[in-house]
């Protein structure tokens, strides 16, 4: 009895270490209780709402905690707004409307995704470019030792604030702006049912992950009866298990190998960093388009339809086809609010390029902040620039199937090079570990001397209480990448024990990853020794791009027989699929990637 009521405490209990998410048994526990209060009231149009709000919310509480607060202020405030807006007579008053309800859901969004970002950039540039002179001097002038420089402040005092970021807030902030602009541009009316609003911000299955779904597609269904059927709920119930499938056996299960590879890319071989770079690929396209395809899944057995996300993006010819199959809740929203809001196309091709530029500079910083992510969305941005530049001649070439297969690889490898960039992290490495007996005491300093572009000798020096100097430690460091090294310090016992370590910052781990590819590859003969090692990687990989490249009649075909079959069938399907998930489940239910954005 205990052990039943504990249970039912967690599912009432935020833990921070396992947010809830739809691959989880509980999720779907859970929900196999919701949808069978929910298919007996889903014609009731007043309890409805109220019903999948409360339980939205509750989903999402689970997700992220006390931030569940920061959502119903969102839906409250942006729902006002847009009353306002299409209230307002004069033009200037709905302006005003509208810039304060993006403003402050983008200031909302700024605080928690960017400000350690920006206050990071701006240590950064007050470190480069050192103290401003006259301040500096004043500050020298005053006899008090309290006061120090810009740079001594910033080398030594700052550190990052301590925000989290709430789970999916990027994603309904994208949506809920996009319903204010709609109705300042006229394109929908305002709600007028404050409780229509709050199911569209909240609905549960693209609540933290998307797709980012249009206030024009979803609430005129609200306003019809709400109408469940065999077929839909079916066909839900397939993508609920093919999403479950490539993101909880095949995405989790690869990622294990690419984790490995990323966190230490060179101790591995060119053919390993490029097996990490292809895992990767289809690892963050099985484990995205997995949830959107249980989000969609969930959505229509609830009698919703919230449109298509991904459209097999690695069978794109150029890049321009890659963004219309990629995210495509995104990409579109990105493109009619963003691009065109610039000036789209209309003012000649400099501005097209520039707009195609800032449009993605500012998608990969939606991403993250990280630098990263605007070097990934920038090089989308010049990608899609180029292949604008040159569309003319490029249709000017015979459509042969030879033709098709250099346009594809093309590319395939600029998308998965760029992969490298969004996935790779800061490194630090370990390079010499000193124990000094009977150290415990003692104090130390380091600096590092720079010997060439290859060589580094990192100079430490030991004190005693008194100050006096016991020891020196003069070690060589060879790491040809790395922007800081730095010297960590413990005690065992009555021994002072310093670690030699290397920083290696994403940017360069990515560029290691690329050479390594590119000039090592003649590890290709380890190829078989890879396939006896990791066999089981090897034919996940097989199948989830098997299932990617499948043609797209007989996804449709696989679909159709799945919706018609019997009962018995569709169970058997739904528990190979469960066996499958607990055979090949890692420790820990793994999170979606994009919940981080």
């Amino acid at each position: 009895m205990d052990t039943i009521l504990s249970k039912l405490s967690d599912l009432f209990s935020y833990d921070p270490a396992s947010p809830m998410i739809f691959s989880s048994g509980s999720f779907f526990l859970v929900f196999i209780f919701f949808i069978t209060i929910y298919a007996l009231i889903h014609k009731n149009r007043v309890v409805v709402p109220v019903y999948v709000i409360v339980f939205s919310f509750w989903f999402y509480y689970l997700s992220s905690g006390f931030y569940v607060a920061i959502l119903a202020f969102t839906s409250i405030t942006d729902y006002s707004f847009a009353r306002a807006v299409d209230k307002a007579v004069k033009k200037v008053w709905k302006r005003f409307w509208m810039l304060l309800a993006v403003w402050s859901s983008l200031g909302i969004l700024f605080f928690f995704k960017y400000t350690n970002f920006f206050l990071e950039n701006f240590i950064n540039i007050i470190k480069y470019l050192g103290d401003f002179p006259s301040i500096v001097e004043y500050l020298k002038s005053v006899n008090e030792p309290l006061f120090k420089s810009f740079s001594e402040i910033a080398a030594n005092n700052f550190q990052p604030l301590d925000i989290f970021l709430p789970i999916g807030i990027s994603f309904y902030t994208f949506q809920s702006i996009s319903y204010v602009l709609d109705v300042y541009k006229k394109r929908i009316p305002p709600t007028t049912n404050f409780l229509d609003y709050a199911f569209f911000l909240s609905f549960f299955p693209q609540l933290v992950a998307g797709p980012i779904v249009k206030a024009n597609l979803f609430l005129p269904q609200l306003r019809n009866p709400i109408v469940i059927k065999k077929e839909a709920v079916w066909a839900g119930f397939w993508l609920i298990i093919i999403g479950l499938f490539k993101k909880a056996v095949i995405a989790d299960y690869i990622a294990q190998y690419n984790d490995f590879v990323f966190a230490a890319p060179h101790t591995y071989s060119g053919f390993e960093n490029l097996m990490a770079i292809l895992g990767y690929a289809l690892q963050i396209y099985g484990d995205f388009s997995g949830y959107s395809d249980m989000a969609i899944g969930l959505g229509l057995i609830m009698g919703f339809d919230l449109g298509i996300n991904f459209n097999f993006p690695y069978k794109s010819l150029n890049i321009t086809d890659f963004w219309r199959r990629w995210h495509i809740s995104l990409s579109s929203w990105l493109r009619e609010y963003l691009y065109i809001e610039l000036g789209g196309n209309r003012k000649g091709n400099r501005k097209m390029y520039r707009n195609l530029f800032l449009t993605m500079f500012l998608g990969g910083l939606w991403h993250g902040a990280n630098w990263k992510f605007v070097i990934w969305g920038s090089a989308h941005g010049i990608g899609l620039a180029v292949h604008k530049a040159l569309k003319n001649k490029l249709d000017k070439f015979a459509d042969t199937r030879m033709t098709k297969f250099w346009a594809w690889l093309i590319t395939f490898v600029f998308v998965i090079t760029l992969w490298v960039f969004f996935r790779a992290a800061d490194v630090t490495e370990t390079s010499q570990i000193h124990t000094i007996t009977d150290g415990a005491n003692y104090t130390f300093t380091s600096h590092t001397e720079i010997i060439n572009d290859t060589t580094n000798v990192i100079h430490i020096r030991l004190y005693d209480l008194a100050g006096a100097q016991k020891d020196s430690i003069s070690d060589t460091l060879n790491y040809t990448l790395a922007d800081k090294f730095w010297v960590a310090e413990k005690t065992s016992g009555n021994d002072m024990v310093l670690t030699l370590k290397a920083d290696i910052n994403a940017y360069a781990v990515s560029i290691l990853m690329i050479e390594k590819v590119l000039f090592q590859l003649e590890a290709i003969k380890y190829a078989p020794e890879f396939w006896r090692q990791h066999q089981t990687w090897v034919v996940m990989m097989l199948i989830g791009f098997m299932m990617h490249f499948a043609p797209q009649t007989w996804t449709d075909t696989v679909k159709s027989k799945f919706v018609s079959s019997n009962y018995f069938v569709k169970l058997i399907v739904f528990i190979i699929v469960v066996q499958l998930v607990i055979q090949f489940k890692s420790e820990n239910v793994v999170p979606f990637i994009y919940f981080q954005f």
